[in-house]
């Protein structure tokens, strides 16, 4: 994975629905992801509308991607969460069964899927990619979603 946050997208001016998925477990590092993909999406899409939608943990996540994604209202969908490792193989299983169920909503639905549920091993990981400034997951998130979003819209309208 990177260790910077490529800033390759061009701001959009298309207006644009992004929905955020969110879990409340281990909130502060989440509420990190949240606040830099908000501000983010924000900067390079001014004239968007930003919903978010929290739920109890990772494992909550897709089931509400999936309802949105049924809604056709969002353009993108950014799934947030931290799975931090402890001492049995539970985080590993919930972080592969997270990611096999965004992606398959994804194909299945159409829609784009930004996952950024991380799955780390320390606290100091979560730290550096959910409150730091430098290679902020958050903000890769939210740059992944505008340009999917736009490359998207361009298939759509041809």
């Amino acid at each position: 994975m990177s260790t910077f946050a490529p800033n390759l997208v061009r701001p959009d001016k298309g207006k644009r629905q992004f929905s955020i998925v969110a879990s409340q477990f281990n909130g502060e590092y989440v509420q990190g992801l949240i606040d830099h993909a908000t501000n983010e999406l924000k900067s390079l899409s001014p004239d968007a509308t930003i919903s978010l939608h929290q739920v109890p943990g990772a494992f909550e996540i897709p089931v509400v991607v999936r309802e949105i994604a049924l809604q056709e209202t969002a353009d993108a969908i950014l799934a947030l969460g931290v799975i931090l490792q402890g001492k049995t193989s539970h985080a590993q299983n919930l972080a592969r069964s997270v990611t096999d169920a965004l992606q398959r909503i994804a194909v299945e639905q159409g829609i784009p899927v930004i996952n950024a549920v991380l799955s780390l091993e320390t606290e100091a990981q979560a730290e550096e990619r959910c409150l730091g400034s430098e290679i902020n997951r958050g903000t890769e998130a939210a740059r992944a979603a505008v340009d999917i979003a736009r490359v998207m819209g361009d298939l759509r309208s041809t």
